[in-house]
């Protein structure tokens, strides 16, 4: 009988998630580099080649993929024969693993997690708990996946009861354009079919842990060789969602997913349950198993296997912008897609800040920082280690800061916003009607952009940790102008442009 020791299950716990923090699986990022290589979209070539350079500094430097590190989520299948030896739960134990991998002193991670989620929402300080999922397998092993699922890509879970009768291709491209662009394509889809709503779910979410393998389906298909119908199923998503012309971070482009998972299960026959799930830019994963003799070895990729591409500012195309000086005709005057280089300082605040800037707005209180002709950037960094002015740095999903951007633009002062993904209407409106601009940067690219970053300090709201609000000076950070002083949004206009050149689906007008 094979005996499981409580430090084993733990330490492989927490080297599994310091170990995904900063490698993405290889075929993740080979099959990235593949996309790069085919996308003709300047644009979103460009972001492409930003999220591949930041995945090998981060492998390099042994620092997060992205500045969020995730919930933690694990899968286990324990075998029956399996004894433990151990004084904690299951939970208990992968919980230990999670608080040493996340306030590791050489790479410590951030911090998600909320307790009280419908109240205080007060952050555990260790990204604890876990979300653990359970299966008895026969065997005397334990084979274990860990995820860190990023929340912007969760956010854009979908789920439906479908009728018997409907179709789940229909749904499904009737629902990616609805996700928008937060999820970071490109990615994965996980879709789970059948069994029960929660089963669906559960299947999308087990769907993203398996290997990008799309290209053997492929070569399946050419081969003659009979299909399932859930294989059938992933050729036809694949090649019909990238027909859509999403493109990398929503600009517009010939790769949106570069794999689509489908896992179904028997359902009830008045029943069609469907889950789709993305898997971001930041796509982190690892598989291992316990045998009893010890914690799991995990073996660190290759860099040679990454694809040769390195970004580097274009200082002969991208304009440099200098924020001490900005003015509002120069913010009024940028164009949709415009390339720019940020240099100067820059204030950050994202959900926490601007819910607390509202509530002092609206008590009549003055605001412990100067918005006037400032631009802010949505962001919660990871804490700096050893010589860092601030731990990995990329973009929030700007659309929850939507519902604050008229009040910020119209009571603060504030001239400009960065962030992640498009802006929704009301955001949108509250921009064209104050000549502001929002800029987007690159998520999935955190790393790189903290290299912009030459200092940084807190200047407001210490209390809510990455959520409050910092003062960073940068130099040459890249941005794109994604809508402009009109009102002009380039989230719109890129994927419209390019599913019209792709050809396969057709546009539908506004």
């Amino acid at each position: 009988m094979t005996v499981i020791r409580e430090e084993d299950l733990i330490q492989s716990i927490a080297d599994a998630f310091q170990f995904i923090s900063y490698y993405h699986p290889i075929d993740f990022i080979q099959a990235l580099g593949e996309a790069w290589a085919r996308e003709e979209n300047p644009a979103a070539k460009d972001a492409i080649a930003q999220i591949l350079t930041n995945s090998r500094m981060s492998a390099e430097g042994h620092r997060p993929i992205c500045q969020d590190t995730g919930i933690a989520v694990v899968f286990l299948k324990i075998g029956m024969d399996v004894q433990w030896q151990a004084a904690r739960s299951v939970q208990e134990m992968i919980d230990e693993g999670v608080r040493r991998a996340y306030t590791h002193p050489d790479n410590k991670l951030r911090a998600s997690v909320l307790l009280d989620p419908a109240g205080k929402r007060q952050n555990s300080r260790d990204n604890t708990p876990a979300v653990v999922h359970y299966e008895i397998v026969p065997g005397d092993k334990v084979d274990i996946v860990c995820a860190a699922k990023g929340g912007g890509s969760e956010n854009k879970t979908k789920m439906a009861m479908l009728n018997p009768s409907d179709d789940i291709v229909e749904w499904v491209l009737k629902t990616v354009p609805t996700m928008g662009s937060g999820w970071c394509p490109p990615g994965i889809l996980g879709i789970g079919i059948g069994g029960t709503p929660e089963k669906a779910a559960l299947l999308a979410k087990k769907a993203l842990m398996a290997p990008v393998d799309i290209h053997l389906l492929r070569d399946k298909a050419a081969r003659g060789e009979r299909l399932t119908r859930a294989e059938e199923l992933r050729l036809e998503l694949m090649e019909k969602v990238n027909a859509l012309g999403i493109g990398a971070q929503g600009l517009g482009g010939l790769s949106t997913v570069l794999d689509v998972k489908v896992l179904d299960y028997p359902t009830h026959a008045a029943s069609k349950p469907v889950a789709m799930i993305p898997n971001c830019a930041a796509t982190r994963h690892v598989h291992f198993r316990l045998d009893g003799s010890g914690p799991a070895t995990l073996a660190p990729p290759r860099l040679e296997d990454w694809p040769q591409v390195t970004w580097k500012p274009d200082t002969q195309s991208a304009t440099r912008v200098q924020l001490d000086t900005l003015t509002r005709e120069e913010v009024a005057a940028w164009k949709p897609g415009q390339a720019l280089l940020l240099n100067g300082k820059i204030l950050t605040g994202r959900d926490a800040a601007h819910k607390r800037i509202q509530d002092m707005l609206a008590r009549g209180e003055k605001l412990p920082v100067d918005f006037t002709n400032r631009v802010i950037y949505y962001v919660g960094p990871v804490d700096p280690v050893r010589n860092e002015v601030v731990g990995p740095a990329g973009p929030t999903t700007a659309t929850r800061m939507d519902k604050f951007t008229r009040m910020m633009l119209e009571q603060t002062g504030l001239i400009a916003m960065i962030g992640k993904s498009e802006r929704g209407p009301v955001a949108i409106e509250a921009i064209r009607d104050n000549r502001s601009a929002y800029l987007m940067a690159v998520g999935g690219a955190a790393y790189l952009v903290s290299k912009a970053i030459k200092a940084a300090k807190v200047v407001a709201f210490g209390d809510l940790g990455m959520e409050a609000i910092y003062e960073f000076t940068v130099e040459d950070m890249p941005v794109t102008v994604a809508v402009d002083s009109t009102g002009i949004s380039v989230h719109r206009t890129g994927p419209k442009e390019w599913q019209a050149r792709i050809g396969k689906i057709p546009v539908v007008a506004d």
